[in-house]
C-alpha cells in the first residue's frame, strides 16, 4: 500500500481538483436546468463521471461490480459507508431519484439543483409526518418511471458495522410495490467517513438477489439487511488489501 505521505499528497490533489470542478458543474447544471430536465441529468451524470475519473487517476481507486445490475424502474438500496457511492451511483444508474436527508437540500445552489434533479429530502426527526411526505413524493416519482435510490441505514457507517434498516425503507417498499435491488459496497475501506486521507484499492459493489414486492415487512427488511452487508467481514475489521 502507498505510504501515508503519498496518500496525503494524493488526497490533497484530489480535493484541490474535485471541489472547484464541482463548483463549475453546479453552475452548468443550474444553467442546464433552465432548458429542461434532460440537459441537467446529463450534466449531473458528467459530474459523477469526472469524480470517478479523479478517483481512478489521482487516488488510484477503481470500481468493480460483482453481479448483474438490472435496468428499469426499481428501488435500489445501497450500503452507505462513504461519500463515494453517493456520487458514483450516478454512473451506474440512469437519472435516479435519490432519497437523502433533508439537510442536503438546504445547501445553497446545490440544494436547488438536487431538487430539480429529483432528490427527495427526508426529515429524519419529524416522525410520522416525514414518512407521509416521503410517501407522497415517492408516489409522484413512481409515475415517472425513473429508478429510485435509497440508503436504508440513513447515514454513513464504518465498514463492518451493520445497523438496522430504518423505517423509511418499509414505507417505500410497501407503497411503491417495486422490485428491490440491494447493493453492498466496501468503500469505507478506502474512503473512510470523516477522514481526509483516502486509500488506493478496488471498491466493490455486490449486487444481491432481487427482492420481489409484496413480502411481509420483516422478511423484506431482513433480506435487505443481509444483502447490503454481504461485503462485511464477519469480524468487522477487514483491512484494505495492499495496492
Amino acid at each position: 500500500m502507498a505510504s501515508l505521505p503519498v496518500r496525503l499528497v494524493r488526497s490533497s490533489i484530489f480535493a484541490v481538483l474535485f471541489y472547484p470542478i464541482t463548483a463549475i458543474y453546479v453552475t452548468l447544471a443550474a444553467i442546464g436546468g433552465l432548458f429542461g430536465d434532460r440537459p441537467m441529468h446529463r450534466i449531473v451524470t458528467s459530474w459523477a463521471q469526472s469524480h470517478r475519473l479523479l478517483c481512478r487517476m489521482v487516488l488510484r481507486q477503481k470500481t468493480q461490480i460483482v453481479g448483474a445490475l438490472p435496468k428499469g424502474q426499481m428501488l435500489y438500496v445501497f450500503k452507505h459507508e462513504s461519500m463515494f457511492e453517493t456520487i458514483d451511483m450516478l454512473c451506474m444508474i440512469d437519472a435516479p431519484v435519490v432519497i437523502a436527508k433533508q439537510e442536503l437540500l438546504n445547501i445553497p445552489a446545490w440544494g436547488w439543483i438536487a431538487r430539480r434533479h429529483g432528490m427527495i429530502g427526508l426529515h429524519r426527526s419529524a416522525g410520522a409526518s416525514a414518512l407521509r411526505h416521503l410517501q407522497k413524493q415517492a408516489k409522484m416519482v413512481r409515475a415517472t418511471g425513473r429508478p429510485i435510490c435509497l440508503f436504508p441505514e440513513g447515514t454513513r457507517v464504518p465498514h463492518g458495522e451493520a445497523p438496522p434498516v430504518k423505517a423509511g425503507f418499509a414505507a417505500l417498499y410497501q407503497l411503491l410495490k417495486l422490485p428491490v435491488v440491494p447493493i453492498a459496497v466496501d468503500s469505507g475501506l478506502y474512503s473512510p467517513r470523516r477522514s481526509f486521507i483516502k486509500k488506493p484499492g478496488t471498491i466493490h459493489y455486490k449486487v444481491g438477489e432481487i427482492i420481489p414486492p409484496g413480502l411481509p415487512r420483516g422478511e423484506a427488511e431482513a433480506r435487505v439487511h443481509a444483502a447490503i452487508n454481504a461485503l462485511n467481514d464477519p469480524a468487522g475489521d477487514r483491512q484494505a488489501p495492499p495496492t
